[in-house]
């Protein structure tokens, strides 16, 4: 297999490209280094792709009067920023690119906020976001962190092929919010959502069949709720993600869950859940879950050790999605693990020190 390129986002002011050489030569291991390293503003945290030039990257400024910026990439390892503008609210964490609008998640301001696209100059069309707050009624019982709306992600509902669909976590509502377009104004609108356990903190959800998974930061748990879903049914299962979890109250908090696409090499499914600030000196861990008993019961089959430190991002990549890349905030460097008993584990080939790429928080592998 030929080297990968992987782009770096990061709580510096830059983000990091990177080359990954899986090397299946036993005398000739697998390597990870830094081919190059784009400045492009404070806290660089959140990367997304053009779907049809991935040449041209989204970074989301986590900024009180955030930002994002457009980066162009040519055959050189450092990209060029050719276009900025706000991101419609404050801390943008997350961004969907779509064909010709891009869809922002500002996590403190609680609002989603939508800009038309060109992959052309000059890139970005106008230089004011549209914007729509999410609804918030109470606070939460973490008044830290669920005093207001905080949207956390933005991704498709893959789960309905008839119909354009939005799910939005919701860390401080404790909901996921389910958007539509409206015919009149082709804007996304507010048509319902789905209630998490009070208290969780839903951050990030993948699809799988008919089933959403959430996963909620302030519990460490993972949730299943199976479509369709509403605000009157609770979740049919949530159970924790760490095989010893600590008593409450606790620093842990669960970061990111992913759910490759089942393959040729890979056909069983499996759930893959970060878990940030353990205490043991070994580092954070990844949580395995089997989907083997049903779409609809997870059950926690494996915990990887990582050596990693505030685990806050990962990305599967590579032929048939073999690799899994993470990355430590506050320690460990970058790490690249390979799939291993048909993806029910996972096995360490390759790093690179913290002190060459510091601080990474998310990954895109071009």
């Amino acid at each position: 297999m030929s080297p990968l390129t992987i782009l770096a986002g990061s709580y510096t002011d830059s983000v990091y490209t990177l080359q990954f050489d899986p090397s299946p030569d036993v005398d000739s291991p697998s390597s990870l280094k830094l081919l190059g390293v784009t400045h492009v503003g404070n806290r660089p945290s959140w990367l997304a792709a053009h779907p049809s030039d991935r040449s041209l990257v989204f970074a989301a400024l986590e900024l009180a009067n955030g930002e994002i910026a457009v980066i162009k990439y040519g055959e050189g390892a450092e990209g060029e920023v050719v276009a900025r503008a706000q991101s419609g609210g404050k801390d943008p964490c997350t961004l969907l690119v779509l064909e010709d609008e891009l869809i922002i998640g500002n996590y403190s301001s609680g609002t989603l906020a939508t800009l038309p696209i060109s992959t052309a100059a000059p890139f970005i069309l106008t230089p004011k976001p549209w914007t729509l707050s999410m609804p918030f009624a109470t606070s939460g019982p973490n008044r830290a962190r669920q005093a207001s709306s905080h949207p956390h992600q933005t991704i498709f509902n893959t789960m309905d092929s008839t119909e354009e669909e939005l799910l939005i976590p919701d860390l401080g509502a404790d909901k996921v919010w389910r958007l539509k377009r409206r015919n009149s104004s082709a804007r996304w609108a507010l048509h319902g959502s789905v209630q998490c356990e009070v208290g969780g903190g839903p951050r990030h959800v993948v699809t799988y069949g008919k089933t959403m998974y959430t996963l909620l930061e302030l519990a460490s748990k993972l949730s299943v709720h199976e479509f369709p879903a509403s605000d009157t049914r609770p979740p049919q299962t949530s159970l924790s993600t760490l095989v010893n979890p600590p008593l409450a109250p606790n620093v842990m908090q669960a970061a990111e869950i992913l759910l490759p696409k089942p393959n040729a090499t890979f056909p069983d499914p499996y759930i893959y859940v970060s878990n940030r600030n353990d205490p043991s000196p070994e580092g954070d861990t990844i949580a395995i879950f089997s989907l083997a008993a049903g779409e609809t019961q997870p059950e926690l089959v494996t915990e990887v050790r990582t050596g990693l430190r505030h685990l806050r991002g990962m990305y599967f990549g590579g032929g048939d999605d073999k690799y899994l890349i993470a990355g430590g905030v506050e320690g460990g460097g970058i790490k690249i693990f390979e799939r291993v008993e048909g993806g029910k584990c996972l096995k360490e080939v390759a790093s690179l020190s913290e002190k060459i790429a510091p601080k990474p928080t998310c990954f895109l592998w071009i």
